[in-house]
């Protein structure tokens, strides 16, 4: 299987495509992003997908990251994930940003309870947490960090993600061992290595975004309609 993956959830662009058949990716490029991930992923899919033999028509599956994340990044990858999918008759899988975040500390089959957590604003993180023994901890959720850290336990923690400084800080107030592994957005491997194995029928390319958007419209201002 040959796929082609995309991340724009966070504060990067990113495109890969990968194989089932080994570890190394065929090509990919990445550039830290805060904005303007709808000028910049088109052109760097094309010229990714121009290193690789065969094109797009030589894909068979794209997968890119659903969120939690920036509500415009989320949109931009998706809509170009689906586009891609419809033109090349392919299917498109959905991977969760925290999903990718895990993938490689659950690799390494460390001990103790491994946390993403994506910085969600206002005292708050988008979490998830699992451990090789015991799976999935604490789902996808949005807590704020003194209720994440009474979900997380007594520890040991190893965070990762942007919200795993703050977290950390937080675990460490209340006694709780925690070690940051990292802060940045998912390795975009890890995003094509989940989509090989994920199931077309149940990781559905849409957006998971945990919490409504903070514009809200205004009742009083609404118009009646006729």
């Amino acid at each position: 299987m040959r796929i082609l993956a995309i991340d724009t959830a966070l504060d990067a662009c990113a495109a890969c495509v990968a194989t089932d058949a080994s570890d190394d990716l065929l090509a990919q490029e990445s550039m830290v992003l805060a904005r303007g991930h709808a000028e910049a992923l088109l052109p760097l899919v094309e010229r990714v997908i121009s290193r690789i033999e065969g094109g797009f028509e030589s894909l068979d599956r794209v997968a890119v990251t659903v969120g939690p994340g920036s509500y415009t990044g989320l949109r931009v990858g998706l809509s170009a994930a689906r586009a891609i999918g419809l033109a090349t008759g392919v299917p498109v899988v959905g991977v969760t940003t925290l999903s990718a975040l895990l993938a490689p500390l659950l690799a390494l089959n460390g001990d103790g309870l491994i946390a993403a957590a994506i910085d969600a604003r206002h005292g708050a993180v988008y979490l998830q947490a699992m451990s090789v023994g015991e799976g999935i901890v604490v789902p996808p959720s949005l807590l704020k960090l003194d209720e994440a850290v009474e979900r997380l336990g007594a520890g040991p923690l190893t965070l990762i993600g942007s919200g795993a400084p703050a977290l950390a800080a937080a675990a460490k107030s209340r006694g709780v061992e925690a070690e940051v592994a990292g802060t940045g957005a998912p390795e975009i491997a890890w995003v094509a290595s989940l989509g090989i194995v994920a199931d077309p029928a149940q990781a559905m390319a849409r957006p998971l975004y945990l919490r409504g958007p903070d514009a809200q419209p205004q009742d009083h201002a609404r118009l009646a309609r006729q």
